[in-house]
């Protein structure tokens, strides 16, 4: 089922929704607020994937910490986006965003050198291949498919029906399993 029509509750009714765990108050959250919550992560992280999942542990959180809030000392949008300003900070300064950043430049300059050598990467001539075949069958799937054939994460999410932070997952433990390999 397609959902068509955004909800939108007025703030007391959406606040006592979410104190009250109902479905319609994470869903009225959602609508109401996410895309200006991704907006505040996204300056933050400049980087939309990161943001995304930023976004999606900001409304967990809320979700769990609305009892925290209090009405006396500011409007609940002003809450929520210093939350989501706190996570974002905390992923900007955690060993995995560091570790990210790096593997993009990386990325960045070895894309630009094969530009001007025209050059193509190929993994089986470094024998990865062979490694990858040692992983775990899901994540040798995951793996063949973002490496070997192209794919986006989301397009794996689709091509095997699991959730895309399960793909996610399974291909950065079968990265973390692969450089064992290479230490």
């Amino acid at each position: 089922m397609i959902k068509t029509k955004k909800i939108t509750l007025e703030e007391p009714v959406l606040i006592e929704a979410l104190q009250q765990r109902k479905a319609i108050g994470a869903e009225a959250l959602y609508d109401m607020y996410s895309a200006s919550l991704l907006g505040v992560i996204f300056k933050i992280v400049a980087d939309r994937e990161i943001a995304e999942d930023v976004l999606q542990e900001t409304l967990v959180k809320i979700w769990n910490s609305i009892h925290q809030y209090d009405a006396t000392k500011g409007r609940l949008f002003t809450w929520m986006v210093n939350v989501a300003r706190n996570l974002a900070i905390d992923k900007l300064r955690s060993k995995d965003f560091r570790n990210h950043s790096k593997n993009q430049d990386i990325e960045n300059h070895v894309n630009a050198i094969d530009e001007q050598r025209n050059t193509t990467y190929r993994p089986e001539l470094l024998g990865v291949k062979d490694l990858v075949e040692k992983l775990k069958p899901e994540q040798k799937k995951i793996v063949e498919l973002v490496y070997f054939q192209g794919y986006t994460h989301v397009e794996v999410s689709n091509e095997l029906e699991i959730p895309l932070g399960t793909v996610k997952t399974r291909l950065r433990m079968g990265i973390m399993e692969l450089r064992k390999y290479f230490k």
